[in-house]
């Protein structure tokens, strides 16, 4: 293929504008994956997974109080019926029947009333724990919402760059006969690179020096052909700087 070495230059151009628009591409999916976000999303469900069992245990601790405060008021509600009765009866064996009865739900309300107080400390320290889970999960909330405000602002900026990159490179594909663009194209679709600036005797696409052979290849190509690098298969751009 031949093209004018002012073409084949300007590919020198669309190669720098199209690496900065890769870059920015990765930058923009490196800020959407976003590894803080990540691990504030795992925090969050993992502090969720931790207030949903808490919530659980004081709901457990909430009904045996409640089942208990009903035990007490029955065994209550008992003694004070038994104490009218006792008030009334009159038959001896009756009465110490009654009284017998009274000690035992006297005995049981005590035994309630203690399981009660230690279901209440339980309570409180469930509510408690309930309450911090509840505090850290608004804290990863919050650090959550300002990193996302952070992010999209980020990505905002450099969708905005790279838009402007793609402007730019549109601007300075549209100089480059479509011959040679297509070429251009197409190696830097298969090698990551489409062009490669030959400076001192390096391929600046593969860093690496060419051989004398290869050079000596080079030397005896016309100003017009367009050459490929050996060892990257980006067209090689020639200019005063080569040092052929």
């Amino acid at each position: 293929m031949k093209a004018a070495p002012e073409d084949q230059v300007v590919l020198l151009d669309l190669q720098r504008l199209d690496n900065d628009v890769t870059r920015l591409s990765h930058r923009i999916t490196s800020l959407q994956k976003g590894d803080r976000l990540t691990e504030l999303g795992a925090s969050a469900a993992s502090l969720r997974a931790e207030l949903a069992a808490a919530t659980g245990r004081v709901e457990d601790a909430e009904r045996d109080l409640a089942r208990l405060e009903s035990d007490i008021a029955s065994a209550q509600a008992r003694i004070q019926r038994d104490t009218t009765m006792l008030q009334n009866v009159t038959n001896g064996k009756d009465a110490a029947g009654l009284q017998s009865e009274m000690d035992s739900l006297d005995r049981r309300v005590g035994d309630l009333e203690t399981a009660e107080l230690e279901v209440m400390e339980q309570l409180d320290v469930h509510r408690a724990r309930v309450g911090d889970i509840e505090a850290q999960l608004a804290q990863v909330d919050a650090d959550r919402a300002a990193l996302v405000g952070e992010r999209d602002a980020e990505i905002a900026r450099v969708e905005a760059d790279r838009q402007s990159a793609v402007a730019s490179r549109a601007a300075v594909a549209a100089k480059v006969p479509a011959d040679l663009l297509a070429l251009y194209d197409r190696q830097r679709a298969r090698y990551g690179f489409g062009a490669s600036l030959l400076q001192g005797g390096v391929s600046t696409a593969s860093g690496v020096t060419l051989t004398a052979s290869d050079l000596q290849t080079i030397r005896q190509a016309a100003p017009d052909d367009v050459v490929l690098c050996p060892d990257s298969d980006a067209i090689l751009v020639r200019t005063a700087e080569s040092g052929l």
